[in-house]
């Protein structure tokens, strides 16, 4: 797949909506809170972030497609400190999602890596917030508050596929160069344990992906196959682990597992 998702822009700016409303919702009284899988962040960092993220893209929305992204990103605002952030990342939330809407999907726009389609930002967006409200409501389910409810299965599904292919096989490559030389000639199978998740034409969506590792890059490919290394568990689990905000404990793994640390640890962007 492409990175424009394996969802429908629909569901993907329904996610977005009921994701970003969530953290606008939070308390003043909870912005202390610290977030148990991000050392050194509270919810009041959580907020402050993913509002900035949003004023950001609404910049990239509004910027020529020739501009420089980092004079982009650089031209929005931090949130104030404080309960404002809250009001302050209700309306970055509320004119990014208007601003989304009424996207042109498959024109182009400008983005960190050069024009991409608008879809591109509607799915980015919507897997940026469903990560970061689990920061929250980890924080306060910690506080003595509910579980925190984890994404929904074809979401967490859309984010695995996300992070295997943009940023993995994509922009870390971009930042950074050739993976590691220990990453050669080894493969990776991840597999979605969840029952089947309807697309969205009602399609099944694939839950399974190899990765095949050779000369310093990576190719992903959807479907059962055995690797050095198979990582089982829900598609919320998988996503989870990949972004670094459950322990590899919480899914299984069998066969190499450094090879597998190695990677939970390698994608730090």
């Amino acid at each position: 797949m492409s990175d424009l998702g394996l969802l429908s822009s629909a569901r993907h700016l329904e996610v977005f909506a009921e994701a970003g409303h969530r953290l606008a919702a939070l308390s003043p009284d909870q912005l202390d809170l610290p977030v148990p899988a991000v050392e050194g962040w509270t919810v009041q960092d959580v907020v402050r972030h993913t509002g900035r993220v949003h004023r950001r893209v609404a910049a990239y929305l509004a910027a020529p497609l020739d501009a420089d992204p980092g004079a982009v990103a650089r031209s929005a605002d931090a949130l104030s400190p404080g309960p404002a952030c809250l009001s302050e990342y209700a309306e970055a939330h509320g004119t990014l999602l208007g601003a989304l809407a009424v996207l042109d999907l498959d024109a182009p726009v400008a983005t960190f890596l050069g024009p991409r389609p608008g879809a591109f930002w509607v799915r980015r967006q919507a897997q940026e917030v469903s990560v970061h409200v689990v920061d929250a409501t980890d924080a306060l389910a910690a506080a003595g508050g509910p579980p925190s409810p984890p994404p929904a299965p074809d979401v967490a599904i859309d984010g695995v596929d996300e992070w295997l292919r943009f940023f993995l096989a994509t922009l870390w490559q971009r930042r950074a160069g050739r993976l590691p030389e220990s990453f050669d000639g080894r493969t990776l199978h991840l597999h979605g344990t969840d029952p089947a998740v309807a697309g969205p034409r009602g399609e099944p969506l694939d839950a399974e992906w190899l990765l095949t590792f050779a000369d310093g890059a990576v190719t992903v490919e959807t479907g059962h196959a055995k690797g050095d290394a198979a990582v089982r568990g829900s598609a919320a689990d998988l996503l989870l682990v990949l972004w670094r905000r459950r322990p590899l404990g919480t899914v299984d793994v069998v066969g190499d597992r450094a090879v597998v640390e190695q990677l939970v640890d390698l994608v730090r962007i």
